[in-house]
């Protein structure tokens, strides 16, 4: 890892948040700072669209754009503030439809993209695992028709779903589709390679 992606980890890992689910958000307040958005305002104009993308991949937008207040000291009284507590894929759709001038906009696009790969590569794994493991199953039973094949396909499947949630994986529902795939990605980085050269 180069000393920019140090930073950039560093960066956005240092305001994440943990709930008492054990669950990972970011404060868009916080957010919004890091990402060199002086008014709240204008940040709120990137919430919106990045909040439409996420209906556009329909998704619930309550599930990664939950909104909450905080209360706030103003001098001698205190006022309500709003604010979002954003999960990692709130924060990636923030990111690409952010201002792409501003350097940690795109510091920002390149870190969450890379994590909502990886978590892409996660899910792909468990599913290799659930069809080698079923693989192996109908082997050593010696299952040779459809209905014990298709029970064992569910079992295996459901062992290796309880498993993924008992040691805090993440579960494919709580997975954000990318709005690019890693073909695209490739393909975008490759014909970068090419201008320059």
């Amino acid at each position: 890892m180069n000393e920019i992606e140090k930073y950039t980890n560093k960066i956005f890992e240092d305001i994440k948040h943990i709930d008492e689910n054990g669950n990972e958000y970011w404060e868009a307040r916080e957010f919004s700072k890091v990402l060199e958005y002086s008014k709240w305002s204008n940040f709120k104009k990137v919430i919106e669209k990045a909040k439409l993308s996420c209906n556009n991949s329909n998704y619930n937008v309550s599930d990664h754009f939950a909104e909450v207040g905080k209360i706030v000291k103003a001098g001698a009284t205190s006022k309500r503030i709003e604010d979002y507590k954003l999960s990692r894929y709130a924060c990636y759709l923030i990111v690409q439809n952010g201002n792409p001038n501003k350097k940690i906009i795109a510091l920002g696009q390149t870190y969450f993209a890379i994590q909502t790969r990886k978590q892409e590569l996660t899910e792909l794994a468990a599913n290799l695992f659930r069809i080698t493991q079923t693989d192996e199953v109908l082997k050593n039973k010696k299952v040779n028709n459809e209905n014990e094949a298709c029970m064992t396909h569910h079992d295996v499947g459901q062992a290796v779903r309880q498993t993924r949630k008992r040691i805090g994986g993440t579960m494919p529902e709580d997975l954000p589709t990318p709005k690019k795939s890693i073909k695209q990605l490739e393909n975008e980085e490759t014909y970068k390679i090419k201008e320059v050269n």
